[in-house]
């Protein structure tokens, strides 16, 4: 009986395992890349969130520029930033800055950093939401988009599994 116990458990992990990869696929870079984000920036899927990237426009100068981070679940839905600490790391034309976020209400994060906007830049976002682990995402936030944006979020396929309101 043991036995029994021991195969229909492991079928069932793996069953669970299988379910789980078409979750995984509906939110890659690709698919995040053709969706049209909510404040213009760019999406990235890190754990359990959506961060969207939105720095200053290609061409702006300054001492600092803004940095904007905001948080939403899978579904779009927006996610309360209060209590979220964070950190962005920007990589370009050999320099690098590290930008500290701070939580501006609603699901908005920002700061300010040195950094010249254009399309060879690269960012990693680190954030940890009050009461949650810590989840990283990498970001190319003026790479060209696809030429087909999705209408809105509830365009991408999530899977069949609860939990996901579109």
């Amino acid at each position: 009986m043991n036995r029994w116990i021991h195969t229909t458990a492991a079928m069932l992990a793996a069953l669970a395992m299988g379910a789980v990869s078409p979750l995984a696929l509906a939110h890659d870079d690709a698919t995040l890349d053709r969706m049209q984000a909510p404040n213009g920036g760019q999406l990235r899927a890190a754990g359990a969130l959506h961060y969207e990237l939105v720095l200053a426009p290609v061409g702006a100068q300054g001492k600092t520029l803004p940095v904007a981070v905001y948080l939403t679940d899978h579904g779009g839905n927006t996610v309360s930033s209060e209590g979220a600490t964070g950190t962005v790391t920007l990589l370009g034309q050999g320099q690098k800055t590290q930008v500290k976020l701070v939580a501006a209400g609603g699901n908005l994060l920002k700061g300010e950093g040195a950094y010249v906007p254009g399309p060879a830049l690269k960012a990693i976002v680190s954030i940890t939401p009050k009461g949650q682990a810590a989840a990283q995402a990498r970001f190319t936030p003026y790479a060209i988009k696809a030429t087909k944006p999705a209408a809105s979020h509830a365009v991408h396929d999530h899977g069949d599994h609860a939990g996901h309101r579109h």
